[in-house]
């Protein structure tokens, strides 16, 4: 933290530093994009440790948060907090997670020489390249959020991630901070098995337990001994209060009290983005009142529950990209009363070449509340598919539209939702930065 840079290293830094802000300058100029990725994998090829170089700059530390769901909204909210305190943030707001979008972060808060003036640098990271970039970033405090299965056809299943994290994050100093899910098995097991400072965050709402256990669920064995878990209840896929009767393994104690802070946005889900992000500001010294104070005015990340009007109607943007967070969605919109959905299925890269997860989301909820359900994407059919698969007989009470262009999609879907009613769209990640674009106008990267 706040290290001084040689003489030579300094000199490098500042050519791919200006270099690679001269790249921004003229993406943006050019209006390509929001250049959240290019000027830092320049930047990297001048100078291989500009990760390293300019977090070592940062007065209080770096503060990674991980996890499959929740990172962006997480990210932003704990910046919001520290930024309400008089602190200066360096922050991948585009949701850029890989080393490149990394290093633009930085590269956009240093200055032509390549030195950083901030206090705080927040960056969410892809769970798969947490190993890589923790040695470099040496972070002060790292944020678990939760291990699902998604894009399995990269990642694998949750097991081989979270002992890649295990692994790496025992290497870190003593007073490196870490903030595990309590409500996660494999993470719990993963904070209890750290010589570091450790703090859970977690439920503990008994009233907000699901009927049953998911179809989508991913890790009910015990990571200890590989017995099947107790549960005494669920709150979402495997996410829930937890015991092993063969081992003795049990959850482990949140630090804060769950019912004693307000939910954020809509879904179970967000209440723990916003349990992460008090954890953490706790931490580092925020007081409770100004934490509470940014939460209950918090606008929500683009397209993470993103509420917008559209030609006099409200339109709600729920990013869904794995089994998960696609059921958690689903009950977000079948806890309205809204009528109208749109789901728009990609397969590129940023979404996982498999779709295959589509069979483990719990559709059968949507399609037995009825109303108007338009699919679009390039794997349009295969959500269609599935959608007339979840219907119990043929005289189901949906209205199925297939519609392959996504614009054409969202102005059918716009045009059967109520004045009085919100357009839900579920998207995945690719594909809802190409509704943000329809809707607003404006790319995000």
């Amino acid at each position: 933290m706040g290290k001084k840079i040689q003489l030579i290293d300094r000199v490098k830094l500042g050519l791919a530093v200006s270099i690679a802000k001269s790249v921004t300058f003229l993406v943006r100029s050019l209006r390509l994009g929001a250049a959240s990725v290019l000027p830092g994998s320049i930047a990297r090829r001048i100078e291989p440790q500009v990760l390293q170089l300019l977090s070592q700059q940062v007065k209080n530390g770096v503060i990674l948060i991980a996890g499959t769901n929740g990172k962006t909204t997480t990210a932003l909210l704990l910046c919001t907090i520290l930024e309400h305190k008089g602190y200066k943030i360096a922050h991948n707001s585009t949701g850029a997670n890989l080393e490149n979008g990394l290093a633009t972060a930085l590269i956009e808060n240093a200055n032509l020489n390549g030195s950083l003036n901030v206090d705080y640098a927040i960056l969410e990271v892809d769970e798969n390249i947490v190993p890589k970039v923790l040695k470099p970033l040496q972070p002060r405090l790292i944020l678990c959020l939760n291990l699902f299965r998604d894009q399995l056809d990269r990642y694998g299943e949750v097991d081989t991630i979270s002992k890649k994290w295990t692994k790496v994050i025992s290497t870190l100093p003593d007073d490196t901070v870490i903030i595990p899910n309590a409500d996660d098995p494999t993470l719990s097991y993963l904070g209890q098995q750290l010589h570091q400072k450790v703090l859970f965050f977690g439920l503990n709402e008994p009233e907000n337990y699901l009927e049953a256990i998911p179809h989508a669920v991913d890790s009910i064995y015990c990571p200890r001994c590989g017995h099947p878990l107790d549960y005494q209840g669920v709150y979402l896929s495997h996410l829930g209060d937890f015991t092993c009767p063969s081992c003795g393994f049990t959850k482990s104690q949140p630090s804060l009290k769950s019912q004693e802070w307000p939910q954020i946005l809509v879904g179970l889900y967000n209440k723990y983005n916003t349990l992460a992000a008090a954890t953490a500001a706790k931490e580092l010294g925020v007081d409770e009142t100004t934490i509470k104070e940014t939460v209950n005015n918090f606008q929500a990340a683009f397209g993470r529950a993103e509420d917008l009007i559209i030609d006099g109607k409200k339109v709600r943007i729920l990013l869904s990209k794995n089994p998960v967070g696609t059921n958690e969605t689903i009950r977000v919109v079948t806890q309205s009363t809204d009528k109208t959905t749109l789901m728009v299925l990609n397969d590129r890269t940023p979404d996982g070449t498999d779709v295959s997860w589509i069979w483990d989301v719990d559709t059968e909820k949507l399609v037995e509340r009825g109303g108007t359900l338009i699919v679009s994407g390039d794997r349009v059919y295969d959500m269609a598919l599935r959608l007339r698969y979840s219907e119990p007989s043929l005289d189901s009470k949906i209205n199925l539209i297939v519609e392959e262009e996504l614009k054409k999609a969202i102005n059918t879907a716009l045009e059967h939702t109520p004045a009085n009613e919100t357009l839900h769209i579920l998207p995945t990640y690719s594909a809802m930065l190409e509704v943000r674009e329809i809707l607003t106008g404006r790319k995000i990267l």
